[in-house]
């Protein structure tokens, strides 16, 4: 059971699928809001979930839906160029990507819009939940285009360190280190998934590298602030930087598809 996080049913939810993703998930079971003692809450209405932090003065809901409008004005930002040159999207040429740190899925998203194949691959039992029902959500989208994109989205939910990944698939990591400069949004986005895994110590993104190196990948792709030192010295080909995010490229032709 993972003490970082209990179940809720939402205010107007009913309760008894609150009760059936608890029992799933393996997490308590409160009624209300107030009653959670864990740093965040799952918070489960009839047609959707979301993360919720506890406590007084804590930040706002987030959620995982890739039809809002907050992902859509995304899909036509510079960073998803970057994003795209850096696992190496071209006009006739769309890898498979391999997501080791899915999180939010917001990157996976903007991937697979792009065109690229992306197997999201999520250790968290409650992120890997919500990836999962946004997924099919986005699959029945009203928008053509958000429905294509999830068609290309497959979930892994385990820890990436446990997989073999295809020969020639990139892989991508994102481990999450805060930008000072971040917007206010994506601060509580990830002060909520630091809740809920907990600190995760800087050897953790290095042996999640060490996972990369192991595997047949074309080439390794590592998203850092734009004025971090490479993870773990990370001998890189070449980097891509941006106003607020650098990634840094580790091209291998040994095992180009």
């Amino acid at each position: 059971m993972n003490p970082r996080c209990a179940v809720v049913p939402a205010p107007a939810g009913r309760a008894d699928r609150a009760r059936l993703t608890a029992e799933r998930l393996q997490l308590p079971l409160l009624m209300r809001l107030e009653q959670v003692a864990a740093p965040v809450a799952l918070v489960v209405s009839d047609t959707e979930a979301w993360l919720q932090q506890t406590g007084p003065g804590a930040a706002g809901p987030v959620r995982v839906d890739f039809s809002d409008p907050g992902m859509q004005y995304r899909r036509k930002g510079g960073q998803n160029e970057l994003l795209g040159r850096a696992v190496g999207v071209k006009a006739a040429r769309h890898p498979a990507v391999f997501d080791a740190t899915a999180g939010l899925g917001r990157d996976a998203y903007v991937l697979a819009d792009l065109g690229c194949d992306v197997t999201l691959c999520e250790r968290s039992s409650v992120l890997a939940f919500l990836l999962e029902e946004a997924i099919a959500a986005a699959g029945i989208s009203a928008q053509s285009e958000v429905r294509d994109a999830a068609n290309r989205m497959h979930l892994t939910a385990g820890d990436a360190r446990d997989q073999v990944i295809e020969v020639g698939q990139v892989i991508y990591l994102d481990p999450m280190f805060p930008d000072r400069r971040s917007s206010a949004a994506v601060r509580k986005d990830l002060a909520t998934l630091q809740q809920l895994h907990g600190v995760e110590q800087a050897e953790e993104a290095d042996a999640m590298l060490e996972w990369a190196l192991q595997q047949p990948a074309s080439r390794i792709v590592v998203k850092r602030p734009p004025k971090a030192p490479p993870l773990a010295d990370m001998k890189v080909s070449h980097a891509i930087t941006g106003k607020a995010v650098r990634f840094d490229v580790l091209v291998r032709p040994e095992f180009s598809a």
